[in-house]
Parts: structure tokens; C-alpha cells; sequence
């Protein structure tokens, strides 16, 4: 049996069993859009880790199909990221053949969120250590963008969430500075809890942020043909482009 809500369906697999996301992502969207939110259960958020997902993002993207969502949205960055912007395609394109859904890889989502604002270049805040965020900027040099900086904050996989809004600030903004020209701020990882700065950073430093929650807020209600914007968290979904 598959269910329905009036505005559209959205199928949505969190990486971990973190609790935060989902409510805000509840939150934001409008009234209408049905929600059903899957769990994988990564753990240490490693690159060895990541690479071992696939399959069982797969599993739950058959369940959701199933389900005859409207769309599907494997959430969790890095798991693609470190496929390689080409690599995420091909496996992206693959399941939406296989599932006759469409799917919305939440880098994919960060890509088509940064050239919505018309940015051509980034500075970028994670919670992952060097390497990986080599990665990372490097799927966004290929995705067309020039990094700036690409820093992560030191800070246990399984903490991120205890971080304060004031402490992803500070660590936003000094790097910001340091990296000057940069036309947008790209927060990866909806691990931390801070839909709150938002708008203080674009206010403090005059760029758009690019912030996971609200880039799939927005893309979602465009890929189901919904447009309510949501002040108080951003350019992005408050203006809608």
C-alpha cells in the first residue's frame, strides 16, 4: 500500500541515526508535502566508511519506490562526494532507470543551490579532517566553482551536534576573512545544529549561505512544483531563485 499527501511525497534517507535533521526539515517544509524519513546507521564518518554505503542506500531507495514517492533524497554529502562528481551521476542516473523515481543526491542539491545564487566562488566549513575536505573541494572544482577554502572544525563525528551556533560562526567567519573574494558560503554536513546563524553570516559578511536543511527545502518544493518561501534562514528559500 502506498500513501499520499496532497502537495507531493518525499522520500528522504538520513545517513545516521542523528536526531535533528529530520524535525528541521519538518519544519520548514509547507504544509502538503508528506515526508517519510529512512535511517542508515553510519557511525564513524570515515572515508573507508562512506565508500561502503552504496548498497545499503540502494535497499532504501527500493522501499521508498516502492512507497511511489515523488521523489527520492538520499541525504548525506560525503558517501557521494567521494564518488567524484561523475561517479554520483552515473550511480544517481542508474537508480532513477532501475526505480522509475526521480533522485535527489544532497550534493547535487549543493551544486544546483550555488549556481541558483549565481555563485562562482566558495568558501566552505565542514566537521571532517583534511583529506576528506580535499575530496570535497575537489568534487566542487569539477562541479565548475573555484574553493577558496574548504576548512573543517575539529570536532568527534558523534559531537557535532553538541556545537554551538556561536562556535560554527566564529569558525565560518575567520576562514571567510582569511579566503577573501569569495562570492557564497557552502556549510557541508547536517550534523551541526545551526539553522540559527544563517541569516547572521549573510547580514556579517554579505554573501548567501549555502546551508544543507534549506538547499533541500528549496529544491524539494521546486521539484514538486510548490513556492513557499521561508524568511529568517537564508537568501536561498527566502527569495526563491
Amino acid at each position: 500500500m502506498a500513501f499520499s499527501s496532497w502537495r507531493g511525497v518525499v522520500g528522504m534517507i538520513n545517513p545516521t541515526m542523528r536526531p535533528g535533521v529530520t524535525e528541521e526539515v519538518c519544519r520548514l517544509l509547507p504544509e502538503g508535502i508528506g515526508l517519510i524519513p529512512l535511517f542508515l546507521n553510519i557511525r564513524r564518518g570515515t572515508e573507508d566508511e562512506f565508500h561502503t554505503v552504496m548498497p545499503y542506500y540502494e535497499k532504501l531507495i527500493a522501499v521508498l519506490a516502492e512507497q511511489k514517492c515523488d521523489l527520492i533524497h538520499p541525504h548525506g554529502a560525503p558517501p557521494f562526494m567521494v564518488l567524484g562528481r561523475a561517479g554520483e551521476a552515473k550511480i544517481v542516473k542508474a537508480w532513477e532507470k532501475k526505480y522509475k523515481v526521480p533522485i535527489m543526491s544532497v550534493a547535487q542539491n549543493h551544486v544546483n543551490a550555488l549556481k541558483a545564487l549565481h555563485a562562482k566562488s566558495i568558501v566552505g566549513a565542514t566537521y571532517f579532517p583534511p583529506k576528506l575536505n580535499t575530496i570535497f573541494a575537489k568534487y566542487f572544482r569539477d562541479a565548475g566553482f573555484t574553493v577558496r577554502g574548504m576548512e573543517g572544525i575539529d570536532v568527534p563525528f558523534n559531537q557535532v551536534q553538541t556545537l554551538s551556533g556561536e562556535q560554527v560562526y566564529a569558525h565560518i567567519k575567520k576562514n571567510f576573512l582569511k579566503q577573501k573574494g569569495a562570492d557564497a558560503i557552502y556549510m557541508l554536513g547536517s550534523g551541526w545544529r545551526t539553522l540559527d546563524i544563517i541569516k547572521i553570516l549573510e547580514q556579517d559578511l554579505q554573501v548567501p549561505v549555502v546551508h544543507p536543511v534549506p538547499a533541500r527545502v528549496w529544491e524539494i518544493q521546486k521539484r514538486l512544483h510548490v513556492r513557499q518561501p521561508v524568511p529568517g534562514y537564508g537568501h536561498l528559500l527566502a527569495s526563491f531563485p
